[in-house]
């Protein structure tokens, strides 16, 4: 049987203590390269309480709000949601910024001050409280085919997948992504008494039995190339030679024949081995050996996505997408997610 994890302010009069569900309306504060036609529009289209265009939108606000008005707008209408919610009990909300060739602090807001003492302010109760709240919500957006990514690391990566598991179903839980954010920690050398934390998790969770699913694909290691790609055509193509006789014999319904004097079970017909021995790409390489099927390594999708990816960087100090932000997410991260569970 699951066990339930529990915490200070979970239920209350031995009820579950659920989120917040307070819908307000969205205001515009700022558009950026609108036309003053479409802005006009969009605003006219607020003020008489219909619906207005969604698409390329940033809303800024305390989630305990924004979530339940996503909610009234798009209810089981989204396909895929990433989070990267905060990791660390010491965060804050301050920053350092840079304008004008001048530096200074952006200390915290009064709302940024209150979402603090909500998600930090009992510890890790509260901050358990805040995420199964959220997680309630984000389930309730989520299209029956929807997919939730939660991006966290080993400060509390246990909790909230055991939050997880009880909001989603562990049957929903889909992989635990491990993502090697840097090569190695300059702090294990310097007297830290651990071993170099260099990777982050990503718990991938699904509403529904059926979700979107787009397998992506990594190159192949040099040495595998090297290992099994070690033939090559007159035009340089690289190919490795694979068996085409059936496993399964008469069992799997595969064809019995001879072919260029050997009687094997195969895994094409006829019709189709004698195509590929006229395209070249079933060859004998002696006489009285079995033939054998080229695989061209550039019609390779390559390696199947694994669990483990260590071939995204993190952001670099000199990245045309640097923002200063410490916890700064790259790119290319959020494009494989994106590609994984949606379609254009």
């Amino acid at each position: 049987m699951p066990v339930e994890l529990s915490w200070d302010g979970k239920y209350k009069d031995g009820k579950k203590v659920g989120p917040v569900r307070l819908s307000l309306p969205f205001q515009t504060v700022e558009t950026v390269n609108e036309s003053a036609q479409q802005r006009q529009l969009t605003l006219d289209l607020f003020a008489a309480g219909r619906q207005t265009d969604w698409r390329n939108r940033l809303i800024w606000g305390d989630k305990k709000y924004v979530l339940p008005s996503l909610v009234r707008e798009f209810a089981g209408q989204v396909n895929l949601i990433y989070i990267d919610p905060p990791f660390d009990t010491g965060a804050d909300f301050s920053f350092q910024m840079e304008i004008g060739g001048e530096s200074f602090t952006k200390e915290p807001s009064i709302i940024e001050q209150k979402a603090y003492r909500d998600t930090w302010g009992r510890g890790l109760d509260s901050y358990l409280q805040w995420f199964y709240e959220t997680a309630v919500l984000l389930r309730d957006l989520l299209a029956e085919n929807g997919s939730l990514y939660v991006h966290v690391d080993f400060h509390v990566s246990f909790y909230v997948k055991a939050v997880l598991d009880e909001i989603f179903g562990s049957e929903r839980f889909v992989n635990e992504i491990v993502w090697k954010r840097q090569t190695a920690k300059s702090d294990v050398g310097q007297g830290s008494q651990h071993m170099g934390r260099i990777h982050e998790s990503i718990f991938l969770y699904t509403k529904g039995e059926e979700y979107t699913w787009n397998m992506q694909y990594t190159p192949y290691d040099q040495s595998y190339i090297d290992n099994f790609y070690r033939y090559s055509d007159k035009d340089s193509r690289k190919y490795q030679l694979s068996d085409i006789t059936a496993p399964g014999k008469a069992s799997k319904g595969n064809p019995y024949y001879e072919f260029l004097g050997i009687t094997r079970y195969w895994r094409f017909s006829k019709q189709r081995m004698q195509e590929l021995y006229e395209q070249g790409k079933i060859v004998q390489t002696t006489a009285g050996s079995v033939p054998r099927q080229k695989r061209y390594l550039d019609e390779m999708p390559g390696v199947p996505l694994q669990d483990l990816w260590t071939d995204i960087q993190p952001v670099q100090s000199q990245a045309a997408e640097v923002t200063g932000y410490g916890t700064q997410k790259p790119e290319t991260l959020l494009q494989r997610i994106i590609k994984v569970s949606s379609n254009e």
